[in-house]
């Protein structure tokens, strides 16, 4: 039993030491192929973004590879405490490694300066700014990205404004008449109809022609609503 457990640390320790004579992967060069997947994956972040690699624990090691590679594990996101995967992409070796990142983004965050309530269409006096460390995605940090959208329900003075809070305004609304575009060789082709949803632009619109019969088109900036033959 005693040569049983003496041979079973033995094959434990040999498992994490360096084979003789193999040349082991840097630390060091993983940490900078890391550090420099993050710098240009974050470059259109905006405000201020700090990044920390984390150290690779002594006790891994790996054999050298000429060709890596960062990525980012499914599911990932480079924002707070995160993950990089680094892989060997080596014919003759193959590994991958998870190094730990933590990414701060400092920001000035878009609030509501007063309360404001559901169908409001946003004006730049409604919006204030609040400097904050970036949590999450979805996070509205220019004024371009509020003004003129339309509040999808109430929010309260000082609240953080978010993509989901808004939605574009309607270009076509629901029983509204619009112009029914649709071209076929080269011409087109023009009718009346009447909406049955309302639709921003780009968005589809369901149409009820003259003749009673249901056609789906997109909406146009002028409200047309363009239909694919």
């Amino acid at each position: 039993m005693k040569n049983i457990f003496q041979w079973t640390l033995i094959g434990a320790l040999l498992c994490t030491m360096p084979a003789w004579g193999v040349p082991q992967q840097s630390h060091v060069e993983i940490r900078e192929i890391v550090t420099a997947f993050v710098h240009e994956q974050t470059l259109n972040l905006p405000g201020q973004v700090t990044i920390n690699v984390h150290e690779i624990d002594r006790r891994i090691s790996l054999p050298a590879c000429p060709s890596l590679e960062a990525f980012l594990p499914p599911g990932g996101q480079l924002l707070g405490n995160s993950s990089v995967g680094v892989r060997c992409t080596s014919t003759k070796q193959k590994w991958t490694l998870f190094v730990p990142v933590q990414i701060k983004v400092t920001v000035n965050l878009l609030v509501a300066s007063s309360p404001l309530q559901q169908g409001h269409v946003l004006r730049a006096e409604d919006i204030g700014n609040q400097k904050s460390e970036l949590a999450q995605t979805g996070i509205l940090t220019d004024p371009l990205q509020a003004i003129g959208k339309v509040l999808k329900y109430s929010v309260g003075a000082g609240q953080v404004l978010k993509q989901d809070m808004l939605r574009a305004p309607y270009a076509v609304k629901q029983g509204q008449i619009v112009q029914i575009q649709v071209e076929r060789q080269g011409f087109k082709i023009r009718a009346d109809g009447q909406a049955l949803n309302n639709a921003a632009e780009g968005q589809a619109v369901q149409v009820k022609t003259s003749s009673n019969q249901v056609v789906s088109g997109i909406v146009q900036s002028d409200g047309a609503v363009h239909i694919r033959p």
